[in-house]
């Protein structure tokens, strides 16, 4: 069997994951692998993956060829990873134009509240919740659309992820994309992996916050910011 025989009887995650080992580089579950996917991958990646959950169905002793609400469930969650809940592991993140501060400016910005939808990377149940991100800007910050702020936050949730960790990489790409002076940012969340299984309490939430450079040291704009948010 020749070489390209072999290549082309390989699974495409498997591919995937060989680049990302050689690279040295991480693949866990929040983890962004865009850059080691090849054109045309991902839709041969969703059909591994409708595949193998068909399987996962069968050993559930499910009757997806019988049963009319199942026969097309295995492709519909692939899909749903893949392109939908999970989506910010495998593609890049979205082009934000940054603009510089022309007017200088250097008051407290606050966006929010942002809904985001992510799942928990215990039991890949959801998580949804709202972020408030605050800004102190200075004259070398770069100013961002507001709009730009939920597609960041959108690519950063779009994975299995842990909330406390979800918005210390948010956080991290806001200060790399403006640089800005301080950075706050709140998260609340509900977690279906407490509401839908183990407790059933549908009432908890968790709140969890990053604070960064001004808002770090001036306790003054951290109790400004806090009693800005409308919760």
């Amino acid at each position: 069997m020749s070489p390209a025989e072999i290549d082309e009887g390989t699974p495409v995650s498997v591919k995937i994951r060989e680049r990302v080992k050689a690279a040295r580089k991480r693949f866990n579950a929040n983890d962004n692998i865009a850059d080691f996917i090849q054109p045309g991958e991902l839709e041969k990646l969703l059909d591994e993956v409708a595949a193998k959950m068909e399987g996962v169905l069968d050993s559930m002793v499910i009757d997806t060829e019988r049963d009319h609400n199942t026969g097309d469930t295995a492709r519909r969650v692939a899909k749903m990873y893949i392109s939908e809940v999970f989506r910010g592991r495998y593609v890049h993140a979205p082009t934000i134009t940054e603009f510089p501060n022309a007017e200088h400016l250097n008051e407290l910005m606050i966006v929010g509240p942002i809904t985001v939808r992510s799942a928990c990377s215990h039991h890949l149940c959801p998580v949804i919740g709202k972020i408030w991100i605050g800004v102190m800007p200075n004259e070398r910050t770069n100013v961002i659309g507001l709009s730009k702020y939920a597609r960041l936050a959108e690519w950063i949730m779009g994975r299995p992820q842990i909330q406390e960790e979800a918005v210390i990489q948010l956080a991290d790409l806001i200060q790399e994309k403006t640089q800005p002076d301080g950075l706050a940012i709140v998260m609340e969340a509900s977690h279906f992996c407490m509401a839908w299984r183990g407790v059933k309490d549908m009432d908890s939430k968790m709140i969890n916050s990053v604070m960064r450079g001004a808002f770090l040291k001036d306790p003054t704009l951290r109790r400004e910011f806090l009693s800005l948010i409308p919760r």
